[in-house]
């Protein structure tokens, strides 16, 4: 994954974190903006995946595979659970919980191109 990827992907992710954030301080439920928000966030993160994915099988770089594949693969179940969970908490939390997740999306995107450019083990 290249640093552009990373930062486009954790921006959009920070963005709808921001979105889930306000509606935790304004004590609203889940709604549709978000709903449509964390979709574009977590649509990126298939484009991550599929690309990763691709990009592993082609390299001769001495990346960890199993590590770098299940990275992928957790960050893009982090945002449906995360609706899921927003959803059916009908508190003001529920929306934190999407918030927190969303940080937690792009602190892992920069943790998967550490992984690819062999920073981080």
């Amino acid at each position: 994954m290249t640093l552009p990827i990373a930062i486009v992907v954790a921006v959009l992710a920070l963005a709808a974190g921001v979105l889930a954030t306000l509606h935790t301080w304004r004590r609203t439920t889940f709604d549709n903006p978000l709903f449509y928000a964390v979709a574009v966030v977590e649509l990126a993160l298939l484009a991550v995946l599929v690309g990763g994915s691709v990009a592993l099988a082609r390299t001769d770089r001495d990346v960890d595979g199993v590590l770098f594949v299940s990275y992928l693969v957790t960050v893009v179940v982090i945002p449906p659970a995360a609706v899921v969970w927003g959803i059916a908490e009908k508190s003001r939390w529920g929306t934190g919980v999407v918030a927190v997740a969303m940080v937690t999306v792009a602190a892992l995107v920069f943790r998967i191109h550490g992984i690819w450019e062999g920073t981080v083990v």
